[in-house]
């Protein structure tokens, strides 16, 4: 706000810079990651696994963000059992790295359960270092994890006032059960990016086995973090189904749904 002069008051908002994005996009691939989803298939008739609709879910997002903005850059990891490795390291704006990225995308061929818990703090190393890299250049950093464990809670340690990078996390999970704690996964994946996250991260996830599921989620994690509510007021994109019903203008006031930040479904 700018000072008063005589009877006439003027609003300045300070201009601010929005950067372009390196986004390091990290897969779960315990085998986990191959559970089939529900009502999908292949071109051969085969059923769709979690990984095969992330993959699809990694190209239709890249994709949508070269649409808005040829500029930003994507780099792609794996998360197996408890270590971090690098699928394309460079950082790249041409859709047929992300594409030949997929290709060589594999799930793992043991289970976290005989190697401990996931530690996500190798992740966390490589987003630092490589923000540090893309601050240089007048960008920012952001990871989205794809998560796909039921049953493992992911650890990390990192310091609480090192926050160099962004992290959404979309996490496929299994139904709550004796062997699962999905609820539990959750919660530590929250704590996670709230530990790092230097801009508004976004948790999703889903229960339900639905790629459509999984590609509505991806397409909120277009928008920029800076740009960014709090997820709380997320409300979008609405499900046909639940949209309220066509009233008069004046009577759609107090219609708006109110969304739960933070909240599992379980149907």
């Amino acid at each position: 706000m700018e000072g008063i002069e005589g009877n006439s008051s003027r609003y300045s908002l300070k201009p601010s810079r929005i950067c372009n994005e390196d986004v390091l996009i990290c897969v779960d691939v315990d085998p986990q990651c191959l559970v089939e989803m529900k009502g999908a298939t292949g071109p051969n008739g085969r059923p769709l696994t979690r990984l095969d609709s992330i993959k699809q879910a990694i190209v239709l997002f890249v994709n949508a963000k070269l649409t808005i903005n040829p500029e930003h850059r994507f780099a792609f990891a794996t998360l197996s059992n408890t270590l971090v490795s690098w699928v394309r390291k460079e950082f790249s704006s041409e859709i047929e790295s992300t594409l030949a990225a997929m290709r060589v995308l594999s799930a793992s061929s043991s289970s976290s359960t005989t190697a401990g818990q996931p530690d996500l703090t190798h992740l966390f190393r490589l987003a630092a270092h490589e923000a540090k890299k893309s601050r240089l250049q007048g960008r920012i950093l952001r990871v989205i994890l794809f998560y796909c464990r039921s049953s493992e809670r992911p650890k990390h340690q990192w310091p609480v006032n090192q926050k160099l990078f962004t992290l959404d996390v979309m996490y496929l999970h299994d139904k709550p059960g004796p062997d699962n704690c999905p609820q539990e996964v959750y919660d530590t994946l929250v704590e996670a990016l709230e530990h790092v996250s230097e801009y508004e991260g976004y948790i999703l996830e889903s229960g339900q086995g639905l790629a459509r599921v999984l590609f509505r989620h991806v397409l909120i994690l277009l928008s920029h973090p800076q740009q960014r509510c709090i997820q709380e007021y997320v409300d979008i994109p609405k499900s046909i189904a639940k949209k309220p019903p066509q009233v008069e203008p004046m009577a759609t006031e107090d219609s708006a749904p109110i969304s739960s930040q933070y909240t599992m479904s379980w149907e």
